[in-house]
């Protein structure tokens, strides 16, 4: 071989070298939700681990239904996903939206915990001219619960319920849209009430109260008492949550505190990621807190180490439970 095809030959195979170290990267994928929080919480833990760790990228997808992220997660299609104590309970009891899920038990097996935090409050918005005052007056209204398939609709519809006595479908119209879709569509009057789990200010209302007065509507406190909220209220990752009468500013209509229900979710894994990976994202997402807590005046009181394993059912991933070890965080039986 001549003396140029040696060095062109060299040079080609360092040339290959160098990119495959340069290009050389642990690859993920995490689907979420388009919701306020549960989209800005996800997102900004993926750039924060890809920003301190140069080897590791996440693909987000922000498309699709969380029964749908788990149900891929469990199988190993994507990595990461929006969990929820609700969703888990009812994908491990083979209930509800898993109730013709074959397996569905058994693969609710193969999800991990990384941490929980407060997706929100459920907010039940009208726009003030509607007429709409209570819970109540829903019979005969186009009332967006949640897109099909989702356990905000279970919750929402069966909150009304143990409030009214209403039932979905039969005494208000359900409207069948996804969570961005219903957002427009409440924005343009085509619908009546708009139920959005997130926490305040949350963004479609805020849009709303520029150029119109809104009212939430909520429980009174002797529904917290009847036995039909009580049995709500069982469901994993549900607590009682008040919202503020003037955090939507002048042109909120509520003149006292909204009490309505607090849900909680998590960021969830799969049983096949390394431990030394998740301990690597867990550490890293968590010595940079503060980055997460400037990206919205809720973030702070929705995540911290005081709400990491807040209704939590599901089992730590190794990696996140050997770094809240070394944190020496208490973590509750229901996790380890």
């Amino acid at each position: 071989m001549h003396r140029k095809t040696l060095i062109a030959a060299a040079t080609a195979t360092a040339v290959a070298m160098t990119l495959g170290t340069a290009q050389a990267k642990d690859f993920y994928k995490m689907s979420t939700i388009s919701l306020p929080t549960p989209f800005a919480i996800n997102t900004t833990f993926a750039k924060i681990v890809q920003k301190y760790n140069p080897d590791i990228e996440i693909q987000v997808n922000a498309t699709g239904k969380a029964p749908r992220h788990a149900l891929d997660a469990a199988r190993g299609k994507t990595d990461f996903l929006m969990g929820a104590p609700a969703l888990h309970h009812l994908m491990s009891k083979g209930k509800k939206m898993f109730k013709k899920v074959k397996g569905a038990k058994e693969l609710s097996q193969n999800l991990r915990a990384v941490f929980n935090y407060r997706i929100g409050f459920y907010q039940f918005g009208v726009f003030e001219d509607s007429g709409i005052k209570t819970l109540a007056d829903l019979k005969g209204k186009r009332v967006f619960l949640g897109p099909p398939a989702a356990v905000q609709r279970v919750v929402a519809g069966g909150f009304v319920r143990a409030v009214t006595g209403l039932e979905p479908g039969k005494d208000y119209t359900v409207v069948k849209l996804g969570f961005s879709p219903a957002m427009q569509a409440f924005q343009d009057r085509q619908l009546d009430v708009l139920v959005a789990t997130s926490n305040p200010p949350a963004s479609n209302f805020v849009q709303a109260a520029l150029t119109s007065k809104i009212r939430f509507l909520g429980g009174e406190e002797a529904d917290w008492e009847k036995p039909a909220m009580k049995k709500l209220m069982k469901i994993p990752g549900r607590t009682r949550g008040i919202i503020p009468p003037d955090v939507y500013g002048k042109n909120q209509a509520n003149e006292k505190p909204i009490h309505t229900v607090a849900a909680w979710v998590g960021l969830v894994t799969r049983k096949g990621i390394p431990d030394e990976v998740i301990y690597k994202m867990t550490k890293t997402f968590w010595e940079h807190i503060d980055e997460m807590h400037s990206v919205a005046p809720w973030a702070k009181e929705a995540i911290s180490f005081k709400t990491a394993f807040k209704q939590m059912n599901m089992k730590l991933h190794p990696g996140a439970l050997k770094y809240y070890k070394e944190k020496g965080l208490k973590i509750p039986a229901s996790a380890m």
